[in-house]
């Protein structure tokens, strides 16, 4: 919700050219909340008030601006502020910005970025997507393990106002390869002992990242040591980077989003929703509608295959629907289950004899419960007792297939080395509808002949 409160204050400071006014309003108030009131403004106006801050504080409440008003900020005000705006944020920030640009304007960007900032932002732009690299912060504290804690402090005071985050302080030898870590807690702590050498206070058992490592194992090792930042080395353990808490979080959500997409049967979208264009979104949703357009298709055949069966004995029509329901849905609850605690490594592919016998356990029961249910309507349909014992024994069997299968295939797609979120719930519900026909027509042939 827009926030229009100082909308018509801040346009009268801007006509009125208010320097003292607009500088107060860009500092009074946190980043986050100055740019939410700001978000009723132009991108023309919202430029004019941002000049009034400070480079540092311009990235700061420039960083609460949505994803689109940043880039086309970028892409339409005066070269000369954008350049210093640029320069002035995370270079891992920067980058994902400006390949959102025209590579004229991008050059013209960086040609008025000071060298060592142009320097840092094209090397991050040729590391791949989705890999450390491409995700990673060049500013970071990084000391000589020569120095004792006087000149370490000396040096961290310098550096700290371009520094993203300080929680760590690296320790590197003369050529920059990593040696270990010092938390800001035990610089601290040992600021008694002035004389004492970074290297003798430091930890060696360090936890790193691969530039070339994808971002979702980058993920699972800052969550699994409970880290608010990770290091990047290159193959010789230099120094290249941080990956910051903030920059996790955004590829947990990227990742989640991917898979709940998958889930539902839609490859991932490469952009938003809003974003992506209708064409696109409908070819990604066609491939697997289309799939499983086809497995209903499946579903028909075989009801017409066994249609002389179903004309002895129309009252099983009636419980169609509710078969092939049951089965889908157990399926569905369980490949979700299954993903999910693969997704957080909950669970491996070493424990899938555990897995199917709890499913297999939990479909019995889960079976059994529905099938007493159903036993009682078909009791009311059915000609007789005996006929009735098709629907309690098809939903048993049904529902114990649906999780068996829904929490095995996940597992199949991951030891092929494909995502197990492929195998989305659609896709299983799909597989458990012909599956759950199959089981019904046959124990309908089994008892009723």
């Amino acid at each position: 919700m827009i926030n229009t409160l100082f909308l018509p204050e801040l346009r009268e400071m801007l006509l009125d050219n208010q320097k003292q006014g607009l500088q107060e309003f860009c500092v009074a108030l946190h980043p986050a909340r100055t740019a939410e009131f700001m978000e009723g403004l132009e991108n023309s106006e919202l430029w004019q008030v941002l000049q009034h801050a400070a480079p540092s504080l311009q990235s700061e409440i420039f960083h609460y601006f949505d994803w689109d008003r940043k880039v086309n900020l970028l892409a339409s005000q005066d070269v000369k502020q954008v350049a210093i705006l640029v320069t002035s944020l995370p270079a891992d920030d920067a980058v994902d910005l400006l390949q959102e640009l025209d590579e004229n304007r991008v050059d013209q960007i960086l040609a008025l970025v000071p060298a060592a900032d142009r320097r840092d932002i094209r090397r991050l732009q040729t590391f791949a997507e989705g890999t450390a690299g491409a995700l990673m912060t060049t500013e970071v504290a990084c000391l000589s393990e020569n120095l004792t804690l006087k000149e370490a402090m000396e040096e961290l005071s310098r550096q700290a106002e371009h520094l993203e985050t300080i929680h760590y302080i690296y320790v590197t030898d003369d050529t920059n390869h990593l040696r270990g870590v010092v938390s800001t807690r035990s610089l601290v702590s040992a600021i008694g002992r002035p004389d004492k050498k970074l290297g003798d206070l430091m930890k060696k058992d360090l936890v790193t990242a691969n530039v070339r490592d994808d971002q979702e194992v980058v993920a699972q090792k800052v969550a699994h040591y409970n880290l608010m930042a990770l290091p990047v080395v290159d193959d010789e353990y230099h120094m290249m980077g941080i990956i910051t808490h903030d920059d996790i979080i955004d590829v947990v959500r990227e990742e989640a989003t991917e898979d709940v997409q998958r889930i539902a049967a839609v490859e991932p979208l490469e952009d938003s929703y809003m974003r992506t264009p209708v064409s696109t979104l409908s070819w990604k949703r066609g491939i697997w509608l289309t799939i499983l357009f086809l497995a209903g298709l499946i579903t028909a055949f075989l009801l017409q295959s066994y249609n002389a069966e179903l004309e002895k004995h129309t009252w099983l029509v009636l419980f169609i629907p509710l078969i092939i329901s049951s089965g889908g849905n157990t399926g569905s609850q369980s490949s979700t289950l299954i993903i999910t605690a693969l997704a957080v490594k909950e669970i491996h592919q070493r424990d899938w004899f555990r897995i199917i016998r709890r499913e297999a356990v939990m479909g019995l029961v889960l079976g059994g419960f529905l099938g007493s249910i159903g036993f009682l309507f078909a009791l009311t349909m059915a000609p007789t007792a005996l006929s009735a014992c098709v629907i309690p024994i098809t939903v048993l069997l049904v529902v114990l297939c649906g999780a068996c299968t829904g929490s095995m295939l996940p597992l199949c797609f991951q030891r092929l080395g494909l995502d197990p979120a492929l195998m989305s719930n659609p896709f299983v519900a799909g597989i458990s509808d012909i599956l759950g026909l199959l089981i019904y027509v046959n124990v309908s042939i089994l008892l009723l002949g």
